[in-house]
């Protein structure tokens, strides 16, 4: 039986994740959020909460803006989200920061930039 209900929880998880980017792309107006990409969300087993793991693009204080609006619509993406998933108890909606691709953007950097000092070192020792 648990695993039927980690199925359903998985599922509900990956349709908040679709839905919500869809819904700050089409539907939200706050300025204060950017370029965001929502990577991931973990519900609770009773659907009362969702931690949504949002990634935005952009310096510093961009990145922060960002932050505070998706905090700051939560309560509306939260209505939205259950018209569009028809689910009787909407989660209750508290954005996280998720620094896995801004990460994983520095790393490539990096290897490219080590590639490059590789390349070029071999270049003059020929």
């Amino acid at each position: 039986m648990t695993g039927a209900r980690n199925q359903r929880l998985e599922r509900i998880e990956h349709e908040i994740v679709r839905e919500l980017s869809e819904l700050l792309h089409k539907e939200l107006k706050d300025p204060r959020v950017g370029f965001v990409t929502i990577t991931g969300c973990k519900i609770s087993p009773d659907l009362t909460s969702a931690r949504v793991f949002a990634s935005p693009m952009g310096d510093k204080r961009a990145t922060s803006q960002t932050m505070r609006g998706l905090q700051s619509a939560a309560g509306f993406l939260s209505v939205e989200l259950g018209k569009r998933l028809g689910m009787r108890r909407t989660p209750t909606l508290r954005f996280e920061r998720d620094d896995s691709i801004e990460r994983g953007v520095k790393l490539t950097n990096i290897i490219d930039e080590v590639q490059r000092a590789d390349e070029a070192r071999t270049h003059h020792e020929q």
